[in-house]
């Protein structure tokens, strides 16, 4: 082989693989384009040459990794003869075109999905739907809605075909290696090495680590805003079979303990098997996608719940309440069992096999019944699985739905998702008729969710121009309506407190609501008909972790328990606070401020009261009286974070496991709303 065949063997290797780096950058614009309310407030505080530097860092090891096999096979110092066969040519650009063609459909996919969840696909989310067989109905939907995608895409998978250049054009002699070209061949194979493991790791510098997901946040100014500079084959590369947690070590056991810990030592128990001292039934209402932005209580404009709005008035509700998550399965720990979502959704990790338990097997271990509902498939998102796993002794799905006469089994079904939340919710309210008391139950609604559809009989009498999103809400809220006006008729009702939360935001419309901040508000209701409970809206900080050690409280229970969260009702409202996981940072809510960590150091700190748009981060040019709050958020959040991460990996996630007996303190009496 000549050299100047090697030459044009590595021309047309860096032509196609720069063919591949300018579709994952017009992937990109195609993300911002359909993105482009969610970016545009913040365009402005964006540098483009670090968006396109960011880009390039994540796509170089992207493009490495899904076509290493490909360059060492052009590289390769084969013999001529082979290499110049019509089949290796064939492989090659078949290879070429397949592989590449599969990352830029990733991409293009994520355009539609982040936007439900807030950032790029990760391994996990095989793991998530495994259970799910309606995905193929989905994507159809979604190739039907987006068809200009479908054609972009198709477009991208021509240039690869038609762009290609073989690196062993047809038509030129098998010439055999002379001493000096083989040589040269050899160099070119040998070192392309390092310069891919450079590549794939993101940097040459040994004190660089592999680059990760949460390195896209030194390009941008917001955690909401990495998704812009990482792309999709980069996401799943970097979380595929990778282990979720590790202990950061920022301190040692007893300074870890005396700055925060997750264990709630309540009264003991004189008998085991006695029952919390006041037998209230807890009622727990999940709704699908239920933003605050769409609720006209929380806002200074109509919403799209006149019920609970009119619910709200009655409730203790709160101002300042937050998700710990951005999708379904990141809710349902947070609320039902006080975990939150860090890096990952920990139930579709292998930690998923750690003993936990919850609002379920605490009242189940003094006397309640318990028991889970959700209108789906039984099985389905894995919430099955998850209740039984935190102590839920019965559960109730699309099976037992369709087995109980009184109802219209499957002539209810959604066509998608599950039964409608009108029926299922009535269901619900039967199914608690007859169950003894005291009894916890929790429901998880379905309809408010993509394809977004409401019965027919509701279609024109709930429409409204805007985001077809909302009259899945108004149609919920009218379930919701139809469920209270039943259960209010019902004995057990009196003797109820009912919290109402969302599992997580959706489509952010509102610009207050797309900030990091704002597309964790989700709403906090906790409604006592008895009105034994404070009602008013606080000004506390509430998050969903905070649901289980409220609700244990107000019911008296005296087991010890674990929870990520406090007791709204005997906490001081400038000791309240919040944490999420977004994007790589960790962001903590206390005091009328947002502290923005990324794991080694402050990466953000806003005034959210006089900034709430988030657009003056104050991280280098800090108010005096500011720093002491921010080194207090600061340890905070540290010791949460090593806290999470020991008891994950450690498997103490129950104060049995975590060897801490109760210290018989009484509670202190509850507190006024501020």
């Amino acid at each position: 082989m000549k050299t100047t065949n090697i030459a044009s063997t590595l021309l047309s290797l860096l032509a196609n693989l720069l063919l591949v780096y300018l579709l994952y950058m017009l992937c990109r614009v195609v993300y911002v384009l359909e993105f482009w309310d969610t970016y545009a407030d913040g365009w402005g505080q964006l540098s483009v040459g670090s968006l396109i530097a960011g880009g390039l860092r994540f796509d170089t090891s992207a493009i490495l990794y899904t076509n290493l096999l490909y360059i060492l096979l052009v590289l390769a110092p084969l013999p001529r003869r082979w290499v110049s066969a019509k089949g290796y040519r064939l492989t090659l650009k078949t290879l070429f075109v397949a592989v590449n063609s599969l990352m830029l459909v990733l991409n293009l996919i994520d355009t539609v999905y982040s936007r439900y969840t807030g950032r790029r696909t990760t391994w996990t989310f095989f793991s998530e739907f495994q259970n799910e067989g309606n995905l193929g109905n989905i994507f159809g939907i979604e190739l039907l809605n987006h068809w200009y995608l479908v054609l972009i895409g198709i477009a991208f998978i021509a240039a690869l075909i038609l762009l290609y250049r073989h690196p062993f054009p047809p038509g030129q002699p098998a010439q055999p290696f002379t001493p000096g070209s083989f040589i040269v061949a050899l160099l070119c194979f040998l070192g392309f090495m390092p310069l891919a493991v450079i590549g794939m790791r993101g940097g040459a510098s040994t004190a660089i680590r592999p680059i990760t997901i949460s390195n896209a946040n030194q390009y941008v100014n917001q955690p909401s805003e990495a998704a812009i500079v990482l792309n999709t084959p980069f996401s799943l590369i970097r979380t595929m079979g990778k282990t979720t947690f590790a202990d950061p070590g920022y301190y040692d056991s007893d300074r870890l303990d005396a700055i925060y810990s997750p264990l709630h030592n309540t009264l003991p128990l004189p008998d085991t098997a006695a029952a919390p001292s006041n037998h209230r039934n807890i009622v727990v209402l999940i709704l699908e996608s239920f933003g605050k932005e769409y609720i006209g209580a929380y806002n200074d404009y109509p919403g799209n719940t006149p019920f609970l709005d009119s619910l709200i008035a009655h409730s203790l509700t709160f101002r300042h309440s937050y998700a710990n998550g951005r999708k379904s399965i990141d809710g349902m720990p947070s609320i039902l069992s006080g975990i939150p979502m860090f890096v990952e959704p920990f139930f579709v990790t292998g930690y998923s096999l750690n003993n936990i338990s919850g609002l379920a097997g605490q009242l189940g271990a003094e006397g309640y019944t318990t028991a889970f509902f959700h209108g789906a498939e039984n099985g389905s998102m894995g919430f099955q699985a998850f209740a039984r796993t935190t102590g839920f002794q019965h559960y109730y799905g699309r099976t037992e739905y369709n087995a109980d006469s009184r109802f219209g089994g499957d002539n209810d079904f959604d066509g998608t998702w599950a039964i409608w939340d009108e029926e299922f919710l009535q269901y619900y309210a039967a199914v608690m008729d007859q169950m003894p008391q005291p009894f916890m139950t929790a429901l998880f609604t379905a309809t408010s969710h993509h394809p977004f559809a409401v019965p027919q009989r509701y279609r024109q009498t709930l429409h409204q121009e805007g985001h077809p999103l909302h009259t899945c809400i108004r149609y919920t809220d009218l379930a919701l309506r139809r469920f209270f006006s039943t259960a209010s008729r019902m004995p057990w009702y009196r003797n109820t407190i009912f919290v109402l939360t969302a599992d997580h935001t959706n489509i952010n419309e509102q610009p207050a609501y797309r900030t990091p901040l704002g597309t964790f508000s989700v709403p906090i209701v906790i409604f006592d008909p008895s009105g034994q409970l404070p009602t008013g809206m606080s000004n506390s900080i509430a998050q969903q972790t905070d649901i289980m050690p409220t609700l244990l409280g107000a019911v008296g229970s005296r087991l010890p328990y674990l929870a990520y969260g406090i007791d709204l009702l005997r906490t001081p409202a400038p000791q309240t606070w919040a944490i999420h996981y977004n994007n790589g940072i960790y962001q903590y809510v206390q005091n009328g401020r947002l502290l923005l960590f990324d794991g080694e150091q402050p990466t953000g700190w806003y005034n959210i009261e006089s900034d709430p748009l988030l657009t003056d981060n104050l991280i280098g040019k800090l108010p005096p009286a500011d720093q002491p709050l921010l080194d207090t958020c600061l340890q905070r959040t540290k010791a949460i974070i090593q806290s999470y991460m020991q008891r994950m990996i450690g498997n103490r996630l129950t104060p049995a496991d975590g060897n801490q007996q109760p210290s018989g303190t009484v509670p202190a009496p509850l507190a006024l709303p501020q």
